[in-house]
């Protein structure tokens, strides 16, 4: 399976982002951008890539565990950005980042713990992305859009395992489709 460990923000905030992409869609030049449509809006704390089968219930258990060392915190998605000069045209987050980066490096840890390959470490960015491109574009125009947008606040309550499941058909514009396969409160959280 194609796992990743995720935060997802709740439907009325990926319907106000999505009420703000619609205006960046409406810029010269934006069909040139694949736009990400909202069930794959998420914050990765954790790409983990194709996980063999017998590692998924050690890598759970220690999901859970770090879920429930964290506690519940508020989170906004706020702001915008890129990746690899307009690869990549994302969407940022304001609150309590302090602790959404110490869950995404436990999301990490438990991954290493539990015999699941990864890459080299690298600093935890908040970012959800709303476009991609295959080549370089200038997503200034886009940036620029994103800068004033604030969502409003929530409290992130679980971690969630999810998998990816690539497109498979050929079909130009087709996304990936996303499945929530486990989740875990946070710390005191129902």
């Amino acid at each position: 399976m194609r796992l990743f460990a995720a935060v997802l923000p709740p439907q009325d905030v990926t319907n106000e982002l999505a009420a703000e992409v619609a205006l960046l869609r409406g810029l010269p030049g934006a069909d040139g951008l694949r736009w990400t449509g909202r069930p794959g809006w998420h914050f990765t704390l954790a790409f983990y890539g194709e996980v063999d089968d017998e590692l998924v219930p050690g890598l759970s258990d220690r999901l859970e565990r770090a879920a429930h060392r964290t506690a519940p915190f508020p989170l906004a998605v706020r702001g915008g950005g890129q990746f690899g000069h307009g690869r990549a045209l994302w969407a940022g987050a304001s609150g309590d980042l302090e602790t959404l980066r110490l869950l995404a490096d436990r999301a990490e840890s438990a991954a290493r713990k539990a015999g699941v390959p990864m890459g080299e470490h690298r600093r935890y960015k908040a970012h959800l992305t709303v476009a991609r491109s295959r080549q370089a574009v200038d997503v200034r125009p886009y940036v620029d859009g994103l800068r004033d947008f604030t969502s409003r606040t929530w409290t992130v309550a679980d971690l969630v395992l999810v998998c990816s499941n690539l497109p498979r058909s050929g079909v130009p514009g087709e996304q990936p489709r996303y499945e929530a396969v486990a989740r875990w409160a946070l710390g005191g959280a129902g």
